[in-house]
């Protein structure tokens, strides 16, 4: 089912010639399976479910995922954490679930709570405000605009008791690496891509872009959730980093920020304009991370994949019946 689209046998090469056999390969990809959801009917169902059924934008979350666990095996940052931690298959069963198999669901899913909103959708479209943009202006505008609404929804996930029931599970983690960034609950992508995407696909964002936003922000996202130690130096006010959100982790609350801090997604930019960031100096946090991760109330919380799958839903359901 899966094509491989970058061949390894590029690495036998020099190294510009590889790296732009390799940026020509990824370029072709995007081309195609852009192609592939022009074809498919620019609905919001209809690019939700191509973006995670297409072959190549699975492969590329596994490369990244080899990439990320490559680093920290040679430059972990956490040197007393182990590879295979306790419940790091649990958390290879998230990835691939959230990964793939939640994906697809969901965009079926969104095909039928947004069928209401197709005669809008298709006539705010018409209107052609940002289609005509160049693909480059068009990547750069949007990116902008998910990331933007990520972070409020984020804050949102914390701050409403309710939506916090569902991202219990993602700041279970007591390990930080790589593979955790998937261990959230399925509910999460029908929030984010649900309300992310409705403004891109009504807006006209063209195919393309919306599969090169998802396959970059894949990218940050397994970075920012790995043990490695980088901040992007100067770069760290515009991007986040994993110095910058395994702060957001932490189990012990920042003076005067009781629900949290560094809601950064992709762009740590929303943070420093808006004075969530938090980042000690080394005076104040020589080791520059926090000492403890999770949440308050973490021993009640289920252990098991199905206990996690489906205790937002229940807790709700009694939260509703109180």
């Amino acid at each position: 089912m899966y094509t491989v689209v970058i061949q390894f046998p590029i690495l036998k090469k020099t190294g510009d010639e590889a790296m732009s056999d390799a940026i020509n390969g990824l370029i072709v990809a995007l081309q195609r399976n852009g192609q592939i959801l022009s074809d498919s009917g620019d609905t919001l169902g209809s690019i939700l479910e191509n973006i995670w059924d297409i072959p190549s934008y699975f492969f590329l979350l596994m490369a990244f995922s080899v990439l990320c666990l490559i680093l920290e095996r040679i430059w972990p940052w956490r040197q007393h954490q182990k590879l295979l931690r306790r419940q790091f298959p649990q958390d290879l069963v998230w990835l691939v679930f959230n990964g793939h198999f939640a994906g697809i669901l969901v965009a079926h899913v969104a095909t039928f709570l947004f069928a209401w909103a197709t005669p809008y959708i298709d006539t705010v479209r018409s209107l052609n405000i940002l289609s005509t943009l160049p693909i480059w202006l068009q990547f750069i505008c949007f990116f902008l605009l998910k990331d933007f609404l990520e972070w409020i929804i984020h804050i949102l996930l914390h701050r409403i008791p309710w939506l916090w029931e569902f991202h219990k599970l993602h700041h279970s983690i007591e390990h930080l690496d790589w593979v955790g960034n998937f261990r959230f609950h399925w509910m999460e992508i029908v929030i984010y891509q649900g309300l992310t995407y409705f403004p891109l696909v009504a807006l006209g964002i063209d195919s393309t872009v919306i599969l090169s936003i998802a396959v970059v922000a894949t990218l940050i996202g397994l970075l920012n959730h790995s043990n490695i130690n980088f901040s992007w130096g100067f770069l760290r006010y515009v991007l986040n980093s994993p110095r910058m959100h395994v702060w957001h982790h932490g189990l012990d609350r920042i003076e005067n920020r009781p629900w949290g801090v560094n809601f950064a997604i992709s762009l740590s930019i929303w943070d420093w304009i808006f004075g969530t960031a938090y980042w000690p100096s080394l005076k104040e946090s020589p080791t520059q991370q926090p000492s403890h991760l999770g949440f308050r109330g973490m021993k009640r919380f289920p252990q098991s994949f199905l206990g996690r799958f489906f205790y937002p839903i229940t807790r709700c359901l009694k939260q509703g019946r109180s």
